[in-house]
Formats: structure tokens, C-alpha cells, sequence
């Protein structure tokens, strides 16, 4: 097991945007963070009421937002729109060229979000866009979120272009879930708020806190 500290992440401050990077992203480039496997970007990203990405263009990755708290907008150039809310989880394929805006929904509150890119098995895909609640379903297990697969594997997890699932989990004091990864799997875990303890099968433990 391999800890990635929270204050060790880039940070962008922009006013209206305050965002974390555990890999390199924009402006904050470590070439020791590049991204894990296919998982290339998890922005934790915090935007003030009223203020959000104007539209900008993606193409060819899997971009998967997971909203902690308040609202985020999103229109594309597709003609989908929707509001985000906490327990609801939205994938966007760029494929071969989408443009997209993110704004928070609320002129006063903020919007925090994960934002995460994940490098699609293939280039030149047709864009797309799907959203899924999860709600409940993560309190006290690990609840599949996205996956290749999709709502076929349960959970109402959105459909991803790559050989990799998400999974979500609120977890209360005192609880606990256990994943077995598979042979030649590897697994990524970012703390989104709280603490806990990460144990492996070789007795290993890591005390982790929000970010790491």
C-alpha cells in the first residue's frame, strides 16, 4: 500500500473555484503523479453560488462526477442537461468531441464535487451521457457505481468505456467493508471526508483522513 497525503495535492485557487488535484491537472504538473492505470484526474472541486466551467471542450475519456454537497448543472452539447445532487452520479463519454458546462445550481450555496477521468479502452467513441442515484444504497457497504457493465451489475451504476467500476461507500463509526480484488487488479481509494483505517491480508494498516 502506497499513501497519497491530502497536502501533498496540487491545489488551483481561482476565486471562484477551489480545487484539489491528486494528479497532475492545468496548471500543477508532478510528473511522479501522472495518474493511476487508467485513472487519469479526481479533482475534489469546490465552487462558490452562482459561478461554474463555462462551456469547454473534452474528447476521448470517461468523465464521472460525484457531487458531496449542494447542486451542479450540466448542459452539453448533446442537448442534455441535468442537476446533480449528493447520491447521484453522472458519466459523460467526450469520445470523439463534446463540449460541456458545469455551473452551481445555487446563487448563494457552494458545490463540492469530485470530478474524475478514467482513459476509455478505445479513441473515437460516440459521445454520451448517462446519470444514476445510488442514495442509500452506499451506507454501510461498497455500492457499484460505474462499471463496463453499467445498471446490469446492480446499484444503478452508470456505464463506463473501460475495464475499471467505482465503487462508493458511507461508512458510520464503527463500520466496516472488505473488497478482494481479483488477480492482477489494483485498486485506487480516496478518502472524501471523515477518517478510517485501511488494512490489508498482510496485516499492513494505514490511518487515512479526507483527501488522502
Amino acid at each position: 500500500m502506497k499513501l497519497r497525503p491530502s497536502r501533498e495535492r496540487g491545489r488551483g485557487r481561482h476565486g471562484w473555484l477551489d480545487s484539489h488535484h491528486t494528479f497532475s491537472f492545468a496548471g500543477y504538473y508532478d510528473p511522479a503523479h501522472m495518474g493511476f492505470r487508467a485513472l487519469r484526474v479526481i479533482n475534489d472541486d469546490r465552487v462558490v453560488g452562482g459561478a461554474g466551467f463555462p462551456p469547454h471542450g473534452h474528447r476521448d475519456m470517461e468523465i464521472v462526477s460525484y457531487v458531496v454537497e449542494g447542486a451542479l448543472e450540466h448542459e452539453d452539447s448533446q442537448g442534455n442537461g441535468s442537476v446533480i445532487r449528493p447520491g447521484d452520479v453522472q458519466r459523460m463519454s467526450a469520445g470523439r468531441g463534446i463540449r460541456h458546462s458545469e455551473y452551481n445550481h445555487s446563487p448563494t450555496a457552494a458545490v463540492r464535487f469530485l470530478q474524475i477521468w478514467i482513459e476509455p479502452r478505445e479513441r473515437g467513441l460516440v459521445p454520451g451521457y448517462e446519470q444514476q442515484h445510488v442514495g442509500d444504497a452506499r451506507k454501510g457497504r461498497l455500492a457499484l457505481i460505474a462499471s463496463p457493465e453499467g445498471g446490469e451489475d446492480g446499484d444503478g451504476a452508470v456505464r463506463i468505456h473501460q475495464d475499471t467500476r467505482i465503487y462508493a461507500s458511507l461508512l458510520s463509526a464503527g463500520e466496516s467493508v472488505e473488497h478482494r480484488l481479483a488477480p492482477d487488479r489494483h485498486a485506487w481509494l480516496q478518502v472524501v471526508r471523515g477518517e478510517l483505517t485501511l488494512s490489508d491480508a498482510t496485516g499492513g494498516n494505514l490511518e487515512l483522513r479526507e483527501g488522502d
